[in-house]
């Protein structure tokens, strides 16, 4: 087939083809959109789930809807080492600034930057050319106690005062939310309540980890009446013949039958995995249908991609006794396993193994889906290792 029409999109991020399974979380965010913009209360969304499913791609969906409805938008992504505020403003800026391109500047549109100036100076960020031609100062006693849970949910109710004053809808989108620490998380859930208490016209999407609802939850018992949490899982069998079906369909082509089942079990329906062997099938195939034969032939290409591309950064990351410690996780075979069972296979007593483990839950490498177990982060990670480490 010729490689420059190849329709799938293996990447991180990369908006898929054929977004199927998805059909039911946008819906949602279509309600949570419409919902605020005509001034009614709703739950923003946090999408929870494994790395490699499409939380990210879903984000970037959400947001496209957004704004074809004519919100302002902002999206960013937290990463280890990174604080919430001074990650925060800049977009914060942009939002007000966006919020300052109409006809007239309000009270309410230079409130929310002296607010907003005055929380980057008492967190010492510095930002040039803050104001944008609109002359303010920072507005004391005003968002800079220095306490980010008093803090942050005055600049955004003084953002949101900003957007209702200029009959205008503002919607920001998080990626990564799990790398925030529990005061983080706590002042963002803190802001969202002001917001709702308020009808203000603002909404957060996030994305994180499984273990989001959790964090929301130990951070603040009210989370989950001001958020909802959609699991984004795998495909179905169907939905994975869709995701490969109908990409290929404007060019009449089609996947043979067990073509596709062979897709769906060896990636076990992770989007992201079902791109790069739809991506690789597509090279290989000389003509339609797509058989088994060219699917098993892409799976040498996808398998040697994901390991080179995929998995390793994570890998390279880890220090030796951290990936003896995951190999101890791949040899337990899929899923998610006691620490105390991980403790015996690597061969320590369970007490010893915290520090490790912890490292490897700050670096997104496992989570804890409950109490007492562990699961790595990353769909087929443990096959990986056990292809590099042996058995």
């Amino acid at each position: 087939m010729d490689p420059l029409k190849n329709p799938f999109s293996p990447g991180a991020g990369s908006p898929p083809p054929e977004l199927a399974g998805r059909e039911s979380v946008l819906g949602q965010a279509d309600v949570l959109l419409g919902r605020v913009k005509q001034g009614r209360s709703e739950k923003s969304i946090m999408l929870t789930g494994l790395h490699g499913v499409g939380k990210t791609v879903l984000l970037n969906t959400i947001r496209y809807r957004a704004e074809k409805v004519e919100y302002k938008t902002a999206i960013l992504e937290a990463h280890e080492g990174k604080k919430l505020a001074p990650l925060l403003v800049p977009y914060l800026r942009q939002l007000l600034a966006e919020l300052g391109k109409g006809p007239k500047i309000g009270e309410k549109l230079k409130r929310g930057f002296a607010t907003l100036l005055s929380f980057a100076k008492a967190i010492k960020i510095q930002i040039n050319d803050f104001t944008i031609g609109i002359d303010v100062n920072a507005e004391a006693g005003s968002a800079d106690s220095g306490d980010l849970e008093v803090d942050l949910p005055e600049v955004i109710v003084a953002l949101g005062e900003a957007a209702q004053e200029q009959k205008a809808n503002v919607a920001l989108f998080i990626d990564e939310i799990q790398y925030f620490d529990e005061k983080e998380l706590s002042a963002l859930i803190m802001s969202m309540h002001k917001v709702q208490q308020r009808q203000l016209p603002v909404v957060l999407v996030g994305a994180g980890l499984p273990i989001l609802p959790g964090l929301a939850g130990e951070s603040k018992s009210y989370a989950e009446r001001l958020f909802s949490f959609p699991v984004i899982g795998p495909l179905t069998e169907s939905e994975t013949g869709r995701a490969l079906q109908e990409p290929v369909r404007p060019a009449g082509v089609a996947f043979n039958r067990d073509a596709v089942e062979r897709i769906f079990r060896v990636t076990r329906g992770y989007p992201y995995f079902i791109q790069e062997w739809g991506y690789q099938s597509w090279v290989r195939a000389h003509s339609s249908p797509i058989t088994l034969g060219v699917v098993e032939e892409a799976t040498i290409e996808a398998i040697a991609r994901l390991d080179n591309d995929f998995f390793r950064v994570r890998y390279d990351r880890c220090t030796n006794g951290e990936k003896k410690f995951l190999h101890s996780i791949a040899r337990l075979g899929v899923g998610s396993h006691k620490t105390s069972a991980v403790a015996d296979m690597h061969g320590v007593k369970i007490n010893s193994i915290g520090p490790v483990r912890a490292q490897l839950i700050k670096k997104g490498m496992i989570y804890s889906p409950e109490h007492g177990e562990i699961e790595f982060t990353v769909p087929l990670f443990g096959d990986f290792i056990m292809r590099v480490m042996g058995p």
